[in-house]
């Protein structure tokens, strides 16, 4: 079993802290102190050979001080499954719970929340138990200022295997990349919409696909449109039979590559120019940022596996032209919980250990695992080829 971010193509950076957890007082299920939960149980999905479970902890402050988050264990009865402390925890924690700047070692004010966003993928002959637990340790100081430990053990989830029938690929040919970091402090993973009282995370599993040429450019050099991107007016396919959910087709697209806009702007328009599907088994394919004009289904409208629906563009608060894709359990994007996927076929090319390089430089190769992946999600950074037939 390997922990840290998955698919585990390599081992992570993570400190290892043995006996850390095993001193100071069990408070069960949180008590007067950083109550454990977790919201959305995971879900088991295969990327690249292995097993993989991606989910948040949250830690709800109910005491009167502030307090301090020095450890986490993920555990299977007596068996630890992952643990992250010092460095290793703070690079998947958000002390606000709300994604707002916080500097590293800030504790959590009383009424306040953090995140912990856990990742982890088990080898194909470990496969992940039924249920998690989770074990943290806190620190604090009391009305005399005197430093104190506690170890909270709670927060228990069933681990889900319904990850539902295999999709067709969004998009043909390729090279595409797909652009998603847990570690990005605004990526899709750490970015929460409070709707109705609560907080949901509809990107967990988000990808945004941008196309490659073999040196792994966006597109030609000197380009200065759009239009010259790579992924720019490439088609988009339905990814089941399904219904059209909704559609919105009434926001114009940058020219230039190079055209910034403002935050506002960029908050108002959001996904841009946007297709929902409805694939009736609870799962809703978003398909985001569309060229404006391009859509060719309506509200209502019945569509096959393997269908055009749409074209990538440039519209809403994307960075370059791209297609934003999710699979979460509803119809608005933002009143839902991102669900992970499998595609029924995809060959991979090769992988970047940061998505964010890719563009300027070429992607690694993908070892062993290169090749054709059946019934999986591709990795994060993966480059990929979809099959040309569909």
């Amino acid at each position: 079993m390997i922990a840290g971010a998955w698919p585990g193509v390599g081992r992570p950076a993570m400190l290892l802290v043995p006996g850390l957890l095993l001193a100071g007082a069990v408070v069960a299920g949180g008590g007067e102190s950083l109550a454990p939960s977790v919201p959305q149980a995971p879900i088991v999905a295969s990327v690249e050979g292995r097993q993989v479970l991606s989910y948040e902890l949250r830690l709800a402050n109910r005491s009167a001080q502030a307090l301090d988050p020095l450890g986490v264990e993920i555990r299977a009865g007596d068996s630890v499954l992952a643990r992250h402390a010092g460095e290793g925890l703070e690079a998947r924690l958000d002390r606000s719970g709300s994604q707002q700047p916080r500097a590293p070692g800030t504790p959590v004010p009383p009424g306040g929340e953090a995140v912990v966003f856990i990742d982890i993928a088990f080898d194909a002959a470990d496969m992940p138990p039924p249920a998690l637990e989770h074990r943290i340790e806190v620190g604090g100081r009391d009305a005399d200022g005197e430093v104190s430990v506690q170890r909270i053990e709670g927060a228990s989830i069933r681990v889900s295997n319904a990850i539902g029938s295999a999709l067709s690929p969004p998009l043909r040919g390729g090279p595409w990349i797909a652009v998603s970091d847990t570690r990005w402090p605004r990526g899709h993973r750490r970015v929460g919409y409070q709707v109705d009282g609560r907080l949901r995370t509809p990107g967990r599993h988000a990808v945004d696909w941008v196309k490659l040429d073999g040196d792994g450019r966006r597109f030609p050099e000197g380009a200065t449109l759009a239009r010259q991107a790579y992924s720019h007016g490439e088609d988009v396919l339905a990814v089941g039979d399904a219904r059209v959910a909704f559609v919105r087709d009434d926001l114009d697209e940058r020219s230039r590559l190079d055209a910034v806009i403002d935050r506002e702007r960029a908050r108002r328009e959001g996904s841009g120019n946007t297709v929902v599907l409805d694939l009736g088994d609870g799962r809703f394919a978003h398909f985001a940022h569309l060229r404006p004009g391009s859509i060719v289904v309506a509200k209502g409208d019945r569509v096959a596996r393997g269908d055009k629906i749409a074209e990538v563009g440039f519209s809403g608060g994307a960075s370059a032209p791209q297609l934003h894709f999710a699979i979460t359990d509803a119809a608005d994007e933002h009143a839902s919980e991102g669900l992970p996927f499998h595609f029924d076929a995809f060959a991979l090319q090769g992988r970047y250990a940061d998505p964010s390089r890719a563009g300027s430089e070429p992607w690694s190769a993908a070892g062993a695992a290169a090749g054709t992946r059946r019934d999986e999600m591709p990795a994060r950074g993966a480059v990929v080829v979809f099959d040309a037939r569909h």
